[in-house]
């Protein structure tokens, strides 16, 4: 892009697009190869070479691997052929012989086809100050992490356990959980540090202080390591590989430079160098793990690996914690269906029960004030807006909300025209209930009170007024302004709740206008609109069995109309086992209590939709059947997650089998069996805690995505135990 800033060149108005991927250098304790296949010749070099590797950057341009002696250009070539290289694989290599032998760790991958990049560091570097653990205490800090992690039962106990866990594992002097917010703003939400550091727990920081494309790079390349802030960048040479047109894209590399401006932000705290691990949740950055150090100090390459592997298991609890926390929003939605349903046969409307405890609809969302707006009435709890604001605030809504559920935390930013709502009605929640017509319940929370306390003397004076000189305290000043007009955020457990909330009432809806058109034939135009446009699939029937209605939904469903199945009898033939379907509905017309069961439906394209039915006899006055009313609900998605949990099952099987094998062959694997075994342990729980919480959740894609994670979790284990065996003299 135009508009896009060079590396370096970057400015606090355009240091959103600084081309921080491009930055032609890296830091000097290590070196970069830009090497073309398949002779692996040498096509770029980073200056540094000359002290690293003996060699001069010039010198290196053209030469084959097999010129500097060792075994790089034979491992480099191995893995070149095993493997696709688009991600970086770790490797272990030497080059040169004798007095001029020199060991190196590092990583290559594969930038495109043709081009490969490999990083390097001394294995043993003299003047640097690093991590490095020996194989029996590496695997004990992971295992005790792992199984911290496992135990934790709330996202604050979880923080705390991996801030502490990877200062444990790591030795910086401050170790950060930092957490973003649904519009990218942050949050230190735990810390570990020296006594001695004042703290930053509960600091705030606006989105900007990290840019998208630092974002988006920290979705790619998990863990980041800065050995020393005031480091001088070892350039590549030549700035461009012959015959290539642009720069090389080392967003991959981790010996990357970072930013002028981060480092000058760094430099501001204090901080020498830093770690810097991703939390990832459904492939969104949920936060960041950040170490601090105030002396220069880097990790060996195993480090590194557990770091990620710490990372992947707590994002896998990340996950089962608020996936759990879903499930408890079944719970309290099954609660207040029921208290409704009851208030709808004691009472004759709903709407009352819904709103006359506050406690009851507000608590749950840590709302202020609720509006129901039903058949053009408008039912209030709490602290609301004036009828006449809030009728406004429904027609700004309802122009917004294309999918039935909208959110917003400042709706003075988002429609100025709206600003006197700021004092009770700063953040709205609000979830359609019907189609046909405007109607709604909402959610409104004030806008939020900032108190801060500050760890250091707030009076004492900021940076200058150079727009390098960037500190925490302007930071948490740009958030100040930020959150004006702006109330607590809806998380997304919030936006789950509201949804299922809103599903029980749309639910209840359906289910008091199907009773009516069976009481009250002289109302079925108006309520028939109201069914028909449900997403509820539902078919009524009249006592004697002779269908009455089926509304859309239950054609989109069955793949077919009804007009010529005259009865419940003839309907069952649509489905699977139209016998048991046949007994059942015959069961419920003698006098059995409300009948639920699954089965499938025959589709006309040859395949079964696997449903479940809910069917009740409604009872008239005088204790007959009025008739029968039957509802569907599609369960595709529930089996789905029943065979990803399934294939999790055997896969941790097979993952468990992997080890015993080891351990029968003889190998000293007792501390690593037990790693494996909390990995294994972390999933299976994770399983469980996201099969429960199925409510509007994708259990199935989360439970692919926990396998993916713990498959990841245990090759990095595979790469932590090779590297931290015994080494070559």
């Amino acid at each position: 892009m135009t508009d896009s800033p060079a590396f370096g060149q970057a400015d606090l108005t355009n240091c959103e697009r600084e081309l921080i991927h491009l930055a032609g250098s890296v830091q000097p304790h290590g070196l970069l190869l830009v090497l073309a296949e398949p002779d692996m010749t040498v096509l770029q070099a980073t200056a540094n070479a000359s002290a690293l590797m003996g060699l001069a950057a010039p010198q290196l341009g053209g030469m084959g691997l097999d010129e500097l002696g060792g075994d790089l250009g034979l491992q480099l070539r191995r893995l070149a052929t095993d493997a696709d290289l688009a991600d970086p694989v770790p490797l272990r290599v030497h080059t040169g012989a004798g007095s001029r032998r020199r060991q190196f760790e590092g990583a290559l991958h594969r930038l495109r086809p043709g081009r490969l990049v490999v990083e390097l560091e001394p294995a043993a570097p003299a003047d640097i100050a690093t991590v490095d653990l020996p194989h029996d205490t590496l695997m004990q800090l992971v295992g005790t992490a792992v199984q911290r992690f496992s135990n934790a039962a709330s996202i604050g106990v979880l923080a705390d356990a991996a801030a502490q866990c990877f200062r444990d594992l790591t030795g910086h002097d401050r170790v950060m959980i930092y957490k973003f917010d649904a519009d990218g703003h942050g949050k230190i939400i735990a810390e570990a540090r020296d006594p001695r550091l004042d703290s930053l727990l509960g600091h705030h920081y606006p989105a900007t202080d990290i840019p998208q494309r630092a974002r988006e790079l920290y979705l790619r390349n998990r863990v980041r390591v800065l050995v020393d802030v005031h480091y001088q960048p070892s350039p590549l040479q030549p700035a461009r590989a012959p015959g290539d047109e642009h720069e090389l894209d080392m967003s991959m590399c981790y010996l990357r430079s970072m930013s002028p401006l981060h480092l000058q932000y760094l430099k501001n705290m204090g901080v020498t160098a830093t770690v810097v691990v991703s939390l990832v949740r459904e492939g969104r950055l949920w936060g960041l793990v950040a170490a601090h150090h105030y002396t220069p100090r880097n990790l060996r390459l195993s480090v590194r690996a557990a770091c990620d592997l710490l990372a992947e298991v707590v994002s896998t609890r990340i996950a089962a914690i608020e996936n759990y926390a879903h499930a408890q929003v079944a719970v309290l939605v099954r609660r207040l269906e029921q208290r409704l349903i009851e208030a709808t046969s004691t009472e004759g409307d709903w709407r009352l029960a819904l709103l006359r405890n506050p406690r009851t609809l507000l608590q749950p969302l840590e709302a202020t004030g609720a509006a129901l707006f039903n058949d053009g009435e408008i039912l209030t709890s709490g602290e609301v807006p004036s009828t006449p604001e809030l009728r406004q605030l429904l027609q700004w809504v309802d122009g917004q909300n294309d999918d039935g559920l909208f959110s917003c935390s400042s709706v003075s930013k988002a429609h100025p025209a709206l600003d006197s709502l700021t004092p009770t009605a700063s953040g709205v929640l609000a979830v359609r209930l019907a189609t046909a017509r405007p109607d709604y319940l909402m959610w409104f929370r004030k806008e939020q009170l900032l108190t801060v306390t500050w760890a250091g003397d707030p009076s004492k004076p900021m940076v200058n007024d150079d727009p390098l000189e960037l500190s925490p305290r302007r930071s948490f000043a740009a958030w100040s302004e930020i959150v004006r007009g702006t109330a607590l955020p809806w998380t997304s457990a919030d936006l789950a709740l509201g949804r299922a909330i809103g599903a029980a009432l749309v639910d209840i809806i359906v289910q008091v206008h199907a009773v009516r058109l069976l009481i009250a034939e002289h109302q079925l135009t108006g309520i028939r609109a109201t069914v028909q446009g449900s997403g509820e699939p539902v078919v009524i029937a009249d006592a004697q069995g002779r269908l009455l209605f089926c509304n859309d939904a239950f054609t989109r469903l069955t793949g077919r109309a009804l007009a010529d199945q005259s009865t419940l009898s003839e309907m069952a033939s649509l489905f699977s086992e139209p016998a048991a379907l046949r007994h059942a509905l015959a069961s419920l017309r003698a006098g059995q209590p409300p009948w639920r069961g699954e089965t499938s439906l025959v589709r006309d394209d040859g395949n079964d939709l696997p449903v479940s039915v809910r069917a009740e006899v409604v009872p008239g006055r005088d204790g007959m059947p009025l008739g029968t009313m039957m509802m569907l609900f599609d369960m595709s998605d529930t089996k789905r997650a029943a065979a990803a949990r399934q294939h999790l099952e055997q896969t941790m099987l097979v993952a468990a089998h992997g080890q015993r094998q080891r351990l029968a062959s003889g190998e000293p694997t007792r501390t690593a069996d037990a790693v494996i075994g909390a990995i294994l342990t972390n999933a299976s729980l994770a399983a469980m805690d996201i099969a429960d919480g199925s409510v509007g959740t994708p259990v199935a894609r989360l439970l692919e995505e926990l396998e993916a994670s713990t498959q990841r979790a245990t090759a990095l284990y595979s790469q932590i135990r090779d590297f931290t065996g015994p080494r070559e003299a």
